[in-house]
């Protein structure tokens, strides 16, 4: 029979493993001449689930500022919601345009 190697049963201390939060990105709407305001409205709510009222006062900031944030969420989620709204945008032959940016 062969010895058994004495087991070292010291505590191992836990290595604690630093977690990052996801970096967070803007979705950004841009006012132009020629996308309706009814239709900036149509895509906060069904691109970005805004109710009624927060579209309003997001297509408004659009167009009093010239641009207003949809909403913010991690790379993946902006990159996607960005691409919805312009091909939405574009499938109803407006101009409107959705960018990202870092927070």
């Amino acid at each position: 029979m062969l010895p058994i190697p004495e087991l070292d049963e010291a505590p191992v201390a836990e290595q604690k493993e630093k977690t990052e939060e996801p970096k967070l990105f803007r979705v950004l709407l841009h006012n132009d001449d020629y996308t309706t305001m009814e239709f900036v409205v149509y895509v906060l709510q069904s691109v970005f689930n805004l109710d009624e009222e927060k579209a309003i006062q997001v297509m408004l900031n659009v167009h009093v500022k010239g641009i207003g944030v949809a909403g913010v969420y991690t790379y993946e989620i902006a990159e996607m919601k960005v691409t919805r709204a312009t091909e939405l945008a574009r499938e109803n032959e407006f101009p409107l345009l959705c960018t990202m940016e870092r927070e």
